[in-house]
């Protein structure tokens, strides 16, 4: 394609030139008279700036809109990092009130465990509970206290509520505590306030099993469960729950020791049975020295 005059670079050259030195006299010469320190000169730059730079907000526009653009943008990556911060201090808090909810928890049943009324002939143990370490019982815990605590095989443990269990292996510095609900444990209770006599079978379940009662019409769910002491295994009238009915009559019981926060147990030191080395004792005697033979109805 042939060129036009109009285009041709031996003309837009000298143009160019004239152009750029045009500009390079205009610019010196706004340096020169920003420079001049005369009062007439100060005059004249105050009325030409009065009468230039108002026509040129349009063009101060985006520079203003995009100033404020930073402003934001800065104002943004304040607001975000403070956010970062306080979700930082909030994740501190959480932890810190699982702590103090632990904690308040772990005095709740050190509170509860002191209100526990039992016989004056009754002295305790109070151990902590360590992390199970297996055993062939299903349903037993570990005590810090052992045989340098007096700690014997047989002693009814308790929390702050209720009757827990039983102590089954003594260690020197540990001890085992099979639970009620534990399918090796059987107690003998007593239902109140009809009297009635039962056994208390643990089967693995959260809720035992009453067996072997003479009259269960006589016994109503929500009656109180307390142990009978029969056979000098448990002391007697210690809390162990109350008489839960199944949807098939089954008769259970609702333990009153909470089995999910065994934080602390209290051994009860029980005194062992008197060993009768005369077999005369065994026959107890009446007025006048005459021997009483006791029947089976007693």
């Amino acid at each position: 394609m042939a060129r036009t005059g109009n285009n041709d670079p031996n003309h837009i050259r000298p143009v160019r030139q004239v152009l750029i030195g045009c500009m390079v006299v205009i610019l010196f010469g706004l340096f020169m008279l920003w420079r001049i320190d005369s009062p007439r000169v100060e005059r004249f730059r105050a009325a030409l700036i009065d009468r230039v730079v108002p026509n040129f907000d349009w063009a101060l526009i985006p520079v203003t809109k995009a100033a404020g653009m930073l402003e934001n943008f800065h104002s943004y990556t304040r607001i975000y990092e403070q956010n970062q911060e306080l979700r930082r201090e909030l994740q501190q808090m959480k932890a810190w009130r699982e702590a103090a909810l632990q904690l308040e928890q772990k005095n709740a049943r050190l509170l509860d465990l002191n209100k526990v009324r039992l016989d004056p002939k009754l002295t305790h143990v109070t151990g902590v509970v360590l992390a199970d370490s297996g055993s062939p019982f299903r349903q037993s815990v570990l005590l810090n206290v052992g045989a340098r605590d007096g700690i014997r095989d047989g002693w009814a443990t308790m929390d702050g509520l209720g009757l827990v269990g039983r102590i089954s292996g003594v260690g020197p510095g540990t001890s085992r505590v099979i639970l009620l609900t534990d399918s090796n444990s059987r107690i003998p209770v007593i239902i109140q306030p009809s009297g009635q006599r039962s056994l208390l079978s643990g089967d693995n379940s959260a809720a035992p099993l009453l067996e072997f009662l003479e009259r269960p019409e006589e016994v109503r769910p929500g009656d109180r469960v307390v142990s009978s002491g029969d056979g000098g295994v448990f002391p007697a009238d210690l809390l162990v729950g109350q008489v839960a009915q199944e949807a098939d009559g089954q008769l259970r019981v609702r333990l009153s020791a909470d089995y999910e926060r065994l934080d602390f147990l209290r051994v009860l030191r029980s005194q062992a049975a008197p060993t009768i080395t005369d077999p005369g004792g065994l026959v107890a005697t009446g007025a006048g020295g005459a021997p009483v033979v006791e029947g089976p109805d007693g």
